[in-house]
């Protein structure tokens, strides 16, 4: 079921070489753990903190540079990394814990078809009870192979401790929570005082929680920024001298005008022949009917480019597959991925009315698809390990306190 698509599909993320999938496994074999590849040519190092600053896109963080100016200090030495596909925080964050594509941890998009159930399941916040963490995605964590080796440590929010997505891609080592950004760099100080190796684990949300309500370009969206570049140069101070302190993201963000999210369940003709819609309003999964005869596969498909190919590729299964945009993709990942993908390539939102709440309409900034503005993500040294270079917390030049 092959389709002409207007404009060249976008080349599929890097695995292997430079996506979000390369961070982890770097970091471990620049800690000289045996059986990682330093794919990133990482400096080798005692300590490594790698922070996620979730929704920082590359595309995001040179436009508002001038509100950031501690971060803005490693831009040009920073390199550009691909997210996961889709590019949204399950994907994202499953293949920095595991150092795999989607394709092999399963976690391929927001939310998704679980076969064994016949109903789509959440991969962040909202896991079925039905959906055992561990079974879903059984690969061994990064963190799982190098805690036993040297210490591993998790800071982030409390109430992530426990959570399905925690056990399923971030487990191993110790978790230490702290509710604010301040209270986790000081847990992150003590922690990595007391051990002469350490892999280190930093995660932040702000910037997404503004993005998502108030939108990329609004004053609460770079206030968060100022206030995220003002702890992580008071991070970068306290780390010990001989600390990597790098810092990623798990995806980038586009604003979408409320004209432009779109309840595509108000046109009958596009659910027709469905059995579930799933991923994210920028990437969609959508389901076939079971045994659904190819021409009406092909009719479902036709009416998705009537409607929207100017504005997203529509691809199969096999296309998107075929294209590697999941990586390499196990058997029993394979039917999580949608019978047809939807790609946002505009300004576009396509939200089923039927299956969210209505808040979910107030969402401005979404990601999910490959656009650079999504797909695009950092890789900023904030401070070298001794050798590597000057020191950063103070500006340029200064030695850190």
């Amino acid at each position: 079921m092959p389709f002409l698509h207007r404009e060249p599909l976008p080349a599929p993320p890097a695995y292997g070489a430079s996506t979000v999938a390369q961070v982890m496994t770097s970091s471990a074999a620049a800690l000289g753990v045996d059986s990682f590849t330093n794919a990133l040519t990482l400096p080798e190092s005692r300590r490594i903190v790698v922070v996620m600053v979730d929704g920082l896109g590359m595309v995001l963080l040179k436009k508002h540079a001038a509100h950031a100016p501690f971060l803005r200090d490693s831009l040009d030495s920073a390199r550009v990394l691909s997210s996961a596909f889709p590019s949204t925080t399950a994907a994202s964050l499953a293949s920095l814990g595991t150092g795999l594509p989607p394709g092999q941890h399963g976690m391929v998009g927001y939310d998704v078809l679980d076969p064994a159930q016949g109903r789509v399941v959440n991969m962040l916040g909202g896991w079925d009870a039905g959906v055992d963490p561990l079974a879903w995605q059984p690969h061994p964590t990064v963190f799982e192979r190098v805690s036993e080796h040297l210490p591993v440590v998790t800071v982030s929010q409390p109430r992530f401790a426990e959570s399905p997505m925690t056990q399923a891609a971030l487990r191993g080592g110790i978790f230490v929570g702290a509710n604010t950004i301040h209270a986790r760099i000081d847990a992150a100080a003590q922690h990595l005082s007391q051990a002469s190796r350490m892999l280190m684990y930093f995660y932040v949300n702000d910037l997404d929680k503004a993005g998502h309500r108030y939108g990329i370009d609004s004053s609460e969206w770079v206030r968060a920024l100022e206030d995220l570049d003002a702890a992580l140069k008071l991070l970068a101070r306290r780390v010990p001298p001989d600390t990597l302190l790098l810092l990623t993201a798990d995806h980038g963000m586009v604003d979408i005008p409320a004209s432009q999210r779109i309840d595509y369940s108000e046109r009958p003709e596009l659910l027709h022949g469905l059995a579930h819609t799933g991923g994210e309003p920028r990437m969609l999964h959508l389901y076939f009917e079971q045994g659904l005869a190819d021409a009406e596969r092909e009719a479902v498909a036709r009416r998705w480019h009537e409607v929207f190919g100017s504005k997203a590729w529509i691809l199969t299964r096999k296309e998107a597959v075929d294209q590697g945009y999941f990586g390499a993709v196990a058997d029993t990942v394979l039917p999580r991925i949608g019978d047809l993908v939807v790609l946002a390539r505009e300004g576009i939102a396509l939200i089923d009315g039927r299956r969210v709440q209505p808040a979910a309409f107030g969402v401005v900034g979404q990601h999910g698809s490959l656009t650079r503005a999504e797909r695009d993500i950092p890789l900023l040294t904030l401070a070298p390990p001794i050798g590597g270079g000057r020191r950063r917390g103070s500006g340029k030049g200064a030695e850190r306190g």
